[in-house]
């Protein structure tokens, strides 16, 4: 059956994880730790991020979590925010940090148009940093539907926001492809009746994702000759 949709996760799918978020995470947990060796630990382990080379860890609850989720498991550890304070906190953060694309957005986006795909994004980031962060990549008018954790669709891996974009732009499931780097984004495309377009441009190996895949690509530049295949 023909893909007439494509439906991206945002971070590590449209932007590489870790050029994006390792950076910025070192920057935060420093920032918030206020100086206290110890908090600066503790946020590192709640998150699995190791210190010394400054970098995510391959399981990581916070690559597909929810900002409130990870606001959640960091609140214990910041005295000077409460869990709502830490999630809009993250929000705010998170708008600026620094992209990296996993490829060159533009030309990748209008190909697909070209091609007559409608797009959307659906994220488990915040709509308001999924908004800043495609704005700021030029990209945002390419997109018929944005939703984040806070959209009021719910989050992946529950199937109900890769819907409600179905719904928005009126085409089914079944002819639409969920693209994405991590097991959250494949186990809501299946529970949603989509094909499941995987890429390595998160923090996932191949193996990781095969099982959940129609097929992997090393990343979303791939996608115009599998379509075309």
């Amino acid at each position: 059956m023909p893909v007439d949709a494509l439906l991206f996760d945002k971070d590590g799918t449209l932007f590489d994880f870790a050029a994006t978020w390792n950076g910025y995470t070192k920057t935060l947990i420093h920032n918030l730790s206020r100086g206290n060796k110890q908090v600066e630990t503790d946020l590192a382990r709640v998150l699995d991020y190791d210190l010394g080379v400054g970098r995510f860890r391959p399981d990581s609850m916070a690559i597909a979590s929810s900002n409130t989720e990870v606001a959640a498991v960091m609140a214990p550890f910041v005295d000077h925010m409460d869990a709502v304070e830490l999630e809009q906190h993250l929000a705010v953060s998170a708008a600026s940090a620094n992209l990296a694309e996993a490829v060159p957005l533009q030309a990748f986006l209008d190909d697909l148009l070209a091609r007559g795909k409608v797009l959307g994004v659906v994220t488990n980031d915040a709509e308001a940093s999924a908004h800043s962060h495609l704005e700021r990549a030029g990209v945002l008018d390419r997109f018929a539907f944005v939703a984040g954790c806070d959209s009021g669709f719910g989050t992946k891996p529950d199937p109900d926001p890769l819907l409600a974009f179905c719904r928005e732009v009126g085409v089914a499931p079944a002819r639409t492809a969920m693209v994405g780097d991590s097991r959250h984004d494949l186990e809501a495309g299946s529970a949603a009746g989509m094909r499941r377009i995987g890429v390595l441009t998160g923090l996932a190996l191949r193996e990781d994702l095969a099982p959940l895949a129609d097929v992997v690509l090393p990343d979303i530049g791939h996608i115009p000759a599998w379509l075309d295949a």
